[in-house]
């Protein structure tokens, strides 16, 4: 009866996605995904396009690699993005900062997709421990949402090239934020993902080695699986899937599927968290389990805790309470 009534809090919450009136059409932005001019007008170019990113090893490298720019302002950090877009105020970034008093630890946090508040609990909790946290706005929410916008359909769209720009820009102020947190003599820096936040936490740790331990909430590898599959995405898969199929999707957002580095994600100095749920239906098990056999097989020894719960059910007790005492185990625990 419990489990029953859990998937029917999971479903009430996933409809939510289904009262947005319009979802935008399938386009391939191949400049914007890129920053390359070309004239690719087809899948198959876009697809080479992203073979060729993911080969590239300098893809998440800002050409500025500098942390100038940045401002303190009591409890918030703001600086410029390393990419710009056309909506204005996206291209500045903010953190809200919950100071621990000490320089020892920090944690940076990716919030999930349409996250209206950032998550307080989190911040006081580990804050009173010693680590102090500061939550990043991903692009297009929070401070940096579009005007008179109610849905983050700029970070996540049936638009190829945009999603891409979005989670690339996503990385590339992680990875500003963790350079600069560094700068400011933090000893240690993690991250925490949760949802589509966990793709971006994955990626900066991938490519960020100041990062020694990441937790990624409610993850898998596959982008394109994820959001064909999901429960949360079918409006966005409906106007996919006119023009695209799954195997060349997987293709066309290779540069944003965890699984294309998780020997990065496998290197010995980084500690790695995942939580799952078993009843997940935005983020199924079975596109997770893909993502932990790859990162076992490349040599990762992830710690993994599935509970019994589904998606957004993970925020209610006694899941994330033992979601978050694992976590705590994670950022209290030495090399």
């Amino acid at each position: 009866m419990y489990h029953k009534w859990l998937d029917n809090w999971d479903e009430r919450r996933a409809q939510r996605g289904d009262d947005v009136k319009h979802t935008a059409d399938f386009e391939l932005d191949a400049e914007v995904g890129f920053s390359v001019a070309t004239n690719a007008t087809g899948i198959a170019e876009f697809c080479d396009l992203a073979d060729a990113a993911v080969a590239n090893t300098t893809f998440y490298d800002d050409p500025c690699g500098d942390t100038l720019g940045f401002e303190m302002n009591e409890d918030w950090i703001k600086f410029p993005s390393g990419i710009s877009t056309d909506v204005e105020v996206n291209n500045v970034v903010w953190a809200k900062v919950t100071d621990s008093g000490s320089h020892d630890h920090a944690l940076v946090v990716f919030h999930h997709w349409n996250a209206s508040t950032r998550n307080r609990q989190i911040a006081n909790f580990f804050s009173k421990r010693g680590i102090t946290v500061v939550e990043i706005a991903l692009p297009y929410h929070f401070e940096r949402s579009r005007p008179n916008s109610t849905h983050a359909d700029y970070i996540l769209s049936p638009n190829l090239g945009r999603t891409i720009q979005s989670m690339r820009q996503a990385v590339w102020d992680g990875r500003k934020l963790t350079r600069w947190l560094k700068s400011e003599g933090y000893g240690e820096i993690s991250v925490l993902g949760m949802s589509l936040g966990s793709w971006v936490a994955g990626l900066v740790a991938a490519h960020e080695k100041s990062v020694r331990k990441a937790s990624l909430f409610l993850t898998a590898g596959s982008f394109a699986d994820f959001v064909w599959t999901g429960r949360a995405t079918q409006k966005i898969r409906k106007s996919l899937e006119l023009e695209i199929d799954l195997a060349n999707l997987r293709r066309a957002w290779g540069p944003i599927n965890l699984e294309n580095y998780v020997d990065r994600l496998a290197r010995p100095d980084l500690d790695l968290h995942v939580v799952l749920a078993k009843r997940d239906t935005v983020v199924l098990p079975e596109v997770s389990k893909q993502f932990m056999d790859r990162l076992i097989e490349a040599g990762a020894k992830p710690s993994i805790l599935e509970l019994n719960c589904g998606h957004y059910s993970l925020a209610l007790p006694p899941h994330i309470l033992v979601a978050g005492w694992g976590l705590k185990r994670l950022l209290k625990r030495s090399h």
